[in-house]
């Protein structure tokens, strides 16, 4: 366990803007784990929704097939469960159906312990106009950092 696994949603930060932040466990099979610690997972897609009893679950995280699993592989895009406890799902659950906010996933990351972990966002939307503005600011940075170093 001596490799640090964090697998990041790269493009989060720049699409949403974060409201709250929480992490929890995933409900992972055998060969799901083993992928992720192979950092074989990709959450850039990803997002999160409740089920029909207001269960949290991770939907379109990809994790690849295990190489050695054969026919006990999972399948790649399946619903993952995510745990949290009844205080924050009702909380998440309330934020969700009162405003126009998403819940999605920041990064993965295997703890001390060795068990799988999410951070998870509650968030909104950028509009096309903010993400402009962001690019603009960083270019800004960028053209000044060059004149300071020359």
């Amino acid at each position: 366990m001596n490799k640090k696994i964090n697998i990041k949603n790269k493009k989060a930060k720049f699409d949403y803007y974060i409201k709250s932040k929480f992490t929890a466990g995933i409900v992972l099979s055998g060969t799901e784990i083993k992928s992720i610690r192979d950092s074989k997972a990709s959450i850039s897609e990803s997002y999160c929704e409740f089920s029909e009893n207001n269960e949290l679950f991770i939907v379109n995280m990809n994790i690849e097939l295990y190489e050695h699993g054969n026919n006990f592989n999972h399948r790649p895009k399946a619903k993952r469960k995510l745990l949290l406890n009844k205080k924050e799902l009702s909380k998440l659950y309330k934020e969700v159906k009162k405003t126009s906010l998403t819940i999605i996933p920041l990064n993965v990351f295997i703890n001390d312990k060795g068990i799988a972990k999410i951070n998870i966002a509650l968030a909104q939307g950028k509009k096309l106009y903010d993400k402009r503005q962001i690019l603009k600011s960083k270019e800004i940075k960028r053209s000044l950092n060059k004149l300071k170093k020359s």
